[in-house]
């Protein structure tokens, strides 16, 4: 049985269609690689998959539950990290992690246990009482995939996780995500726009455009399918070249933000 399994997913705002009818499924353990351009409907996708989100029709099962049903249950089920930071400058290392586990309501022995296990996982224990102000973003991006599986999640989800790092600390990123991947057995779906990085570390990848999945399957045979040599080609073949505008979801998101801000 899948760990994740998205059935005829749709979702409009008002006249436009941002997720258009796909279905796909994510293998337990598997490392899932969901690409697509500016617009393509990955952000919408990703918010209904984390409960952030309702969809206009289709059916999602993430760990054998359905979010509509049982969000509570869903979220225990994954972790998150999303593309902007979300740790807090003005608290330690140590102070994060105990945040969020208080937030998932762990016991304290266990909490403290699994937030030493973690650090140092991510090799930030030495670190733990500093304040995240003095970090740097690779720091910070360890921190948060720390956080993200805290409460011993089975899914964890990585909004492009690299962006905005140099190439040795996206390096060092990606290796913390595969050993957890290897040693945790977490189940891991990523966006990027980093192509080699999908190409190196996906097992199953899924191509959206314009709300539509246009092809799925390993980098291999995503490029056998285009008669490219990269996937960045393949990437290009499937989608065009042309520039995108932010998809329908993300403009929202931004629309709200700024009314919030605005009534301060």
């Amino acid at each position: 049985m899948p760990i994740i399994s998205v059935q005829n997913l749709t979702k409009k705002f008002g006249t436009f269609t941002a997720v258009d009818d796909i279905s796909f499924d994510v293998k337990k353990g598997e490392i899932f690689a969901f690409l697509g351009p500016n617009g393509a409907g990955k952000t919408t996708t990703i918010k209904i998959l984390t409960t952030l989100r309702q969809p206009t029709s289709g059916s999602i099962r993430l760990d054998d539950k359905d979010p509509l049903a049982d969000p509570e249950g869903v979220r225990r089920s994954f972790g998150i990290v999303f593309q902007d930071p979300s740790v807090d400058d003005e608290l330690t290392a140590f102070e994060n992690m105990e945040f969020h586990g208080v937030l998932y309501g762990m016991e304290k022995q266990l909490r403290r246990k699994r937030i030493e296990q973690l650090l140092t996982f991510v090799g930030l224990w030495d670190r733990k009482d500093e304040i995240l102000s003095v970090f740097s973003g690779g720091m910070k991006r360890r921190l948060e995939i720390a956080r993200g599986l805290l409460h011993h999640p089975k899914v964890l989800f990585l909004d492009e996780p690299t962006v905005g790092l140099d190439p040795q600390t996206r390096n060092h990123i990606w290796e913390y995500i595969q050993r957890l991947n290897r040693e945790e057995g977490v189940t891991i779906f990523f966006t990027t726009h980093y192509m080699e990085e999908a190409d190196r570390v996906a097992s199953q990848i899924a191509v959206i455009d314009h709300g539509k999945i246009l092809k799925q399957g390993s980098a291999q045979a995503l490029k056998e399918a285009t008669n490219t040599d990269s996937l960045e080609q393949a990437f290009l073949s499937l989608t065009g070249e042309g520039i995108r505008e932010e998809e329908a979801g993300s403009i929202d998101h931004l629309r709200m933000r700024h009314r919030l801000w605005t009534r301060r």
